[in-house]
């Protein structure tokens, strides 16, 4: 790793759906905000997203009891539908995201730079249990 360089986690799943439905589900602020949190107890009340390059999101995220929330927000860099996203959080880390047809569904493989105030490991935790919420909401709820 260069002087500079931000150490780099990837986390992934696959989502038994067609990528076409994937990716609406991730995309679409109404769909955000049914999984766009780490745990039972948070929520994401509201979700913004201008998916183009150029083009910004916003998802708050608010523990249920009122105790904590904050923006997750960026810019995006890059856009392929149903493929690839890129991005830059609003504290200048980047995230890329694949979508890829696999075997009975669809693969999805995310790449962000790691901050510096938690561990490795809570954040690749943090970010997969995100990410395993996805691919339940995905899964268990009908096209809409």
């Amino acid at each position: 790793m260069e002087a500079g360089e931000k150490e780099k986690i990837t986390i992934e799943t696959t989502v038994r759906a067609p990528v076409e439905v994937v990716w609406k589900y991730w995309t679409e602020p109404q769909h955000i905000t049914q999984w766009s949190f780490a745990s039972d107890d948070w929520h994401a009340p509201n979700a913004e997203n201008d998916l183009r390059a150029g083009g910004s999101f916003l998802t708050r995220m608010e523990a249920k009891d009122g105790s904590f929330g904050f923006d997750f927000t960026g810019v995006y860099d890059d856009v392929r539908q149903h493929e690839y996203i890129e991005y830059t959080m609003t504290d200048g880390r980047k995230v890329d995201i694949t979508f890829t047809d696999s075997e009975g569904g669809t693969k999805i493989v995310e790449t962000f730079e790691a901050e510096d105030t938690n561990s490795m490991e809570l954040q690749k935790t943090g970010w997969q249990s995100i990410l395993d919420n996805f691919k339940t909401y995905s899964e268990t709820i009908p096209e809409k």
